[in-house]
């Protein structure tokens, strides 16, 4: 359904995004994870065509993103990281008033809408102005009013931000109901959505992709993959040594001593407590507790979080191992063009009223050079 080909933005000199690669199939729900600042917005404002690539190339089910943006966004429904409401329209109002948007018969709308309400949970509320309601349910109605019209493709950038953890639960059931109906495509720095909602994720570090895959494709090809923490009784015994002997271990991390006990954390290519406990006991020391503390997908994550590198396919290599060279730094290759206008985005609309803008996100570096405003679908 998605291609993204070799795609890199700039705001001005900086790259926001570089070198991006991937597919996404009709029916996946993607979710895109890195820290603040990854470019997990900038990646969903090109897919909706709020903003045009520097270089490279976007196609949505064939249709090329710079060529044909209005085609595309009649396939889109996207939430950004700021619900992009009316707060003196009430629930009901506002979410006609976006089926109206996208082209929607009044007919069209009459029928869809109670679902839709149902869908979102918003029947308590739906004769409500929104400036009344609370930020979990103005999330909610953020997402009615991207699947009023039943797009091919939602997408929904950063969506439990600011959610307390029930309405986390809820919202995370909610997105969970939408799958099958739509190619959903998510944005999170929580690595626990991730892993609870989506099919496959993308890994961004500093602008480029650094690992992609489900989860347990990321996990089998991550060098340490597992954190296990040891609690023993060494006496004379040295149990670094008897651990260190077990091929599989990369790292011994020492911890607290008390009445002669000993807390370890051990890093290894994968689950090797078995291994671990017969080193302990066959050297003599005492094995009073073992746990699995991480899986690969938080260790990939961790790291990749703790690295200093601005150079994104460095920081992989010392992750996944990965064989490619480092990608060179600075500016735009030979032959690209660099965005030094301000960037192309799509019109808002909004009756009697100079259009609101859809909110800036803190993913991304600022810059005077990005407008994103409201989509006009």
């Amino acid at each position: 359904m998605i291609v993204v080909d070799q795609v890199t933005k700039y705001y001005g000199s900086h790259p926001a995004v570089q070198d991006l690669d991937f597919r996404i199939e009709e029916g996946e729900c993607v979710g895109f994870l890195g820290l603040n600042g990854a470019g997990k917005t900038t990646i969903l404002r090109l897919l909706s065509c709020l903003l045009l690539p520097t270089s490279g190339r976007v196609t949505i089910r064939g249709l090329d993103a710079e060529e044909q943006p209005h085609e595309i966004r009649k396939l889109i429904g996207f939430l950004p990281d700021t619900p992009p409401v009316y707060t003196e329209m009430t629930v009901a109002s506002y979410l006609r008033f976006a089926g109206k948007l996208r082209g929607m018969s009044g007919a069209e709308i009459k029928k869809r809408l109670p679902r839709v309400i149902d869908t979102c949970a918003l029947r308590d509320v739906a004769d409500q102005s929104i400036g009344t309601l609370s930020h979990g349910y103005r999330q909610r109605v953020g997402i009615a009013q991207a699947i009023v019209h039943r797009p091919a493709l939602l997408i929904l950038d950063e969506p439990i931000q600011g959610l307390d953890p029930v309405q986390i639960v809820e919202m995370r059931e909610m997105i969970k109901s939408l799958r099958g109906q739509h190619t959903i495509l998510l944005s999170t720095h929580i690595l626990s959505e991730i892993e609870q909602t989506c099919d496959r994720i993308l890994m961004l570090h500093r602008g480029r992709i650094a690992a992609q895959g489900s989860e347990e494709d990321l996990v089998s090809s991550h060098g340490d993959r597992s954190l296990i923490a040891l609690e023993v009784r060494p006496g004379d015994v040295d149990v670094h040594r008897a651990l260190n002997a077990v091929d599989e271990v990369t790292d011994i991390e020492p911890g607290d001593q008390d009445n002669g006990i000993v807390n370890l954390r051990v890093r290894a290519r994968g689950d090797v407590r078995e291994a671990l406990a017969r080193a302990v006991v066959e050297s003599g020391a005492g094995l009073l507790r073992m746990e699995r503390l991480s899986t690969g997908l938080e260790a990939i994550f961790v790291q990749l979080s703790k690295s200093e590198t601005s150079d994104a396919s460095a920081a992989v290599d010392a992750i996944l191992g990965s064989k490619k060279s480092a990608s060179s730094k600075g500016g735009p290759a030979k032959g690209s063009k660099v965005a030094t206008e301000p960037a192309k985005s799509a019109e808002a609309a909004k009756p009697s009223e100079e259009a609101k803008p859809s909110g800036s996100s803190s993913d991304e570096s600022s810059s005077s050079s990005e407008t994103s405003e409201k989509v006009e679908s």
